[in-house]
């Protein structure tokens, strides 16, 4: 027992990391996990406080024990052995798959990063770049939802921007969950998105097995009463107008609510922008018909640098205005008690947030500087434009919020119309402007085109119509 042995170098070296790890593992690496966790438990419970809606314990289990509640959703494993039967695959190969697509699905939420970093830097951001203008149609609705329900935040999709801005302004009343598209697949975007609470969705994937997985990531998260914030079109879009909700995301939720359970109430959220930064790309994917954006990473980075430059020479502001308007809630409780079917309550769902949404959409300045220079044709002045954009204000339907340039600002609109023709999107010849990019500008217009009276918006619906058949 007393013998020396003797062992090379290399061999002692490699036994004592082995060593060091196992002892770091079983004695340090749970000290210092329970450290930590000690800390962000007494983070959440001072951001409780002050938050109107606390942080619900489901957004704080560890991912790995999240992925294991949906993996083992009966649900989930009766779909297992469907694919497995049908795909002629053994289940253990079928399992392994359906907990890929959890381990994509479930986020990783962390207090700190969202209330420490990411509330603070969208606040710093959107105020940056945009005079963020905000809209409550009724406040009373609003502070009065059940503290208990769960609160689902429905927004159009103008830009990537939107989920920038919409955590600023949600960031004093609760972590938002997003439903993100694979565009943040892409580390490191994907750690960073997974942080702030926002789950993957697969846009173009239509296996059984993946809905279900899905599915079951939402109806838990909703039974959980985990605040939501969802896109109900899909995407952006392509044409400036609301686009037709997609009912996969919202039937999930509907499906976890119980009648005589715990509500759910839809907040409808409405945005509009002076410039949407992606218009020219979105414009030409809907062109193109497809879903695929041709801009890349490198051509996000030059213009990122290229406006910087233009901000620090004080060539260019900021984009103009960015308006909010939070829409009078709408609870699943009483929808369901007029409706009926689960079927029919999602359409019926759908449809009224797409209309609520529609009918709050804030109108702002360029979109009505595009809307009366496509109604003219002719070159029009800026005097002239400040006419037909005010007798346009004065026609609108329905008394939508409106942040655009008030009547008399004549500077201001001035700024507005030599921004647009530095973009190209307006030609300045002499003292008058005409539209020189009609795509862009009939993106922008069709964002109010449902305010419009209707020979006017029969107008647009037709300039719309021949810019497709342009294409095609």
């Amino acid at each position: 027992m007393a013998q020396l042995v003797t062992l090379p170098l290399w061999l002692l070296i490699l036994v004592l990391v082995f060593a060091a790890v196992t002892a770091s593992t079983h004695l340090l690496f749970p000290s210092v996990r329970w450290f930590f966790r000690r800390r962000a438990e007494r983070l959440v419970a001072e951001l409780n406080k002050r938050l109107e809606r606390p942080i619900q314990p489901f957004k704080l289990l560890r991912r790995q024990d999240m992925i294991q509640r949906v993996i083992y959703d009966p649900e989930v494993v009766r779909a297992v052995t469907e694919y497995a039967e049908i795909e002629g695959v053994r289940e253990d190969v079928a399992f392994e798959k359906a907990k890929r697509y959890a381990r994509e699905i479930v986020p990783s939420f962390s207090a700190t990063a969202y209330f420490g970093i990411a509330v603070r830097a969208t606040r710093w951001l959107s105020n940056k770049l945009f005079d963020v203008r905000l809209h409550r149609i009724d406040d009373e609705a609003l502070s009065a939802v059940d503290q208990n329900a769960t609160l689902i935040f429905v927004i159009n999709h103008r830009s990537n921007f939107d989920y920038v801005l919409v955590t600023y302004l949600a960031g004093e009343k609760s972590a938002l969950s997003y439903a993100a598209g694979e565009w943040a697949q892409v580390w490191p975007l994907s750690r960073i998105v997974r942080a702030m609470g926002a789950y993957f969705i697969r846009r173009r994937s239509h296996t059984e097995l993946y809905r279900k997985v899905l599915a079951s990531y939402v109806k838990k998260a909703t039974e959980a009463g985990v605040t939501q914030a969802v896109f109900p079109e899909g995407g952006l879009s392509r044409t400036g107008m609301v686009g037709q909700p997609k009912l996969g995301i919202l039937s999930y939720i509907v499906q976890a609510w119980s009648p005589g359970g715990q509500d759910v109430v839809f907040v409808p959220v409405s945005l509009n922008y002076d410039r949407v930064v992606e218009d020219r790309v979105l414009v030409a994917a809907g062109r193109s018909g497809t879903r695929r954006f041709r801009a890349s990473a490198p051509e996000g980075i030059r213009f990122t640098l290229r406006y910087i430059w233009r901000r620090i020479r004080g060539d260019e502001g900021r984009f103009g205005v960015a308006g909010v308007t939070f829409g009078r809630p709408v609870s699943l409780s009483e929808l369901a008690g007029k409706v009926g079917e689960v079927a029919d309550i999602v359409e019926t769902l759908g449809q009224r947030l797409k209309a609520d949404i529609e009918a709050a959409v804030p109108v702002v300045t360029v979109p009505l500087i595009m809307t009366a220079m496509l109604l003219r044709h002719d070159p029009l002045t800026a005097s002239e434009i400040a006419v037909e954009i005010d007798g346009i204000r004065k026609s609108l339907k329905g008394a939508p919020p409106d942040f655009s340039v008030a009547a008399g600002e004549a500077t201001a609109l001035q700024r507005v119309l030599d921004d647009l023709a530095r973009r190209d999107i307006l030609k300045k010849q002499g003292e008058a402007y005409q539209i020189n990019d009609r795509d862009v500008a009939t993106f922008y217009a069709n964002s109010l085109v449902q305010y419009l009276a209707a020979d006017a918006a029969s107008v647009l619906t037709r300039i719309s119509h021949e810019e497709n058949l342009d294409e095609t």
